[in-house]
């Protein structure tokens, strides 16, 4: 048997008794052990596979850049890090763009706008057209009657695609969503959109006026989240493929 067959056995395997991400969480341990971390494999990785959450935060901040690939730099940069994050949260109160009482999201916000020249935040964000491209794909009735609603324009966009779905969806669904996210792959906000509108399709096709259906947007059941995410990754992967694992 070869090596890739017997890869492929133990994974069935270990998945039919209840252990599936085995195999993964081996691969991306082998990842990690490298002296100079492959950020284009964990990359990879990451667009693939759930990151087992003892790995997130260092696979985030490679990925993000707040980490050097180099492990022996790691110690020192994070102290570094540590000193720019006071210094912008300083500079940010000074111009009164933050308080003591801003809610977190914001102030992670407008610290990544302060960094980048974004400040303030620019009004045009694309990815609603594509939202409602990919919709009108998957379901077209159901964008039609958003359309006869008035309700296209007035949906939660800044929750969904600004906020990323911070305050909508619970920690633990939204860390697999914030893996894509990390890894580059921003687009996968519109298809956990979509997916929500798919899911609670009867509902929204129950309401009549843009004010109820943004209202129950805004506030959806928590129970449905995890189902949400999985059908939402599916649905990324069915219209922009599946990234292939570098090993």
């Amino acid at each position: 048997m070869t090596e890739d067959s017997q890869r492929n056995f133990r994974s069935v395997y270990y998945e039919k008794v209840g252990f599936r991400g085995v195999e993964e969480k081996k691969s991306l341990e082998i990842l990690l052990k490298d002296d100079h971390l492959d950020v284009e494999k964990l990359c990879t990785f990451s667009q693939r596979f759930p990151l087992p959450s003892m790995y997130r935060a260092l696979v985030w901040k490679v990925l993000l850049g707040i980490l050097p690939p180099h492990h022996e730099s790691h110690a020192k940069v994070m102290r570094y890090r540590k000193d720019q994050y006071s210094d912008v949260l300083h500079a940010l109160k000074v111009i009164r763009f933050v308080s003591d009482a801003t809610p977190q999201v914001e102030v992670y916000l407008r610290m990544y706008q302060l960094e980048s020249g974004k400040l303030p935040r620019s009004p045009s964000f694309p990815l609603p057209k594509a939202f409602e491209q990919y919709l009108n794909l998957e379901d077209s009735r159901l964008l039609s009657h958003l359309k006869t609603c008035s309700a296209v324009s007035k949906l939660p966009y800044d929750l969904w695609f600004k906020r990323c779905f911070a305050g909508c969806l619970p920690e633990s669904s939204l860390q697999r969503v914030w893996d894509k996210i990390v890894s580059g792959s921003c687009k996968i906000l519109v298809f956990v959109a979509v997916e929500i509108l798919l899911t609670f399709k009867i509902k929204v096709m129950a309401l009549n006026s843009a004010e109820k259906i943004t209202n129950f947007l805004e506030n959806i059941p928590q129970d449905s989240s995890d189902a949400i995410v999985s059908k939402a990754i599916d649905l990324w992967h069915k219209h922009c493929g599946t990234p292939v694992h570098s090993a």
